[in-house]
């Protein structure tokens, strides 16, 4: 899969798992890894830029003698997620236009 498509699908995939509920990294992976393989050198930056852009907030809570990050989605990130959401059918009409399936309705 190319790297930009695959990166902007893996930043939509943490939004969508952490709508569902507030989480930690290596749940996240657990999360997302069934539908789109995903590293921990991969999800980290991506959690970092999705902060950077008020897509999410951290905090910690103590996890055994330890502290652990939690991701929580913010406003801002629900809607980059409902964005994507809104633009899936322009991707799908590019799809089928790439793989013939296209027709006149299709067409803007």
């Amino acid at each position: 899969m190319d790297i930009q498509i695959k990166r902007g699908l893996l930043e939509v995939c943490v939004l969508a798992a952490l709508s569902r509920g507030d989480s930690y990294g290596y749940q996240i992976i657990k999360d997302i890894e069934p539908y789109i393989a995903i590293s921990e050198s991969t999800l980290y930056p991506i959690l970092r830029r999705l902060e950077e852009g008020r897509c999410l907030m951290v905090y910690s809570v103590e996890h055994k003698g330890r502290l652990r990050k939690y991701y929580r989605i913010t406003d801002t990130g629900l809607m980059r997620l409902e964005g994507f959401s809104a633009e899936w059918q322009e991707i799908m009409n590019v799809y089928r236009f790439i793989t013939g399936e296209a027709d006149e309705n299709d067409k803007k």
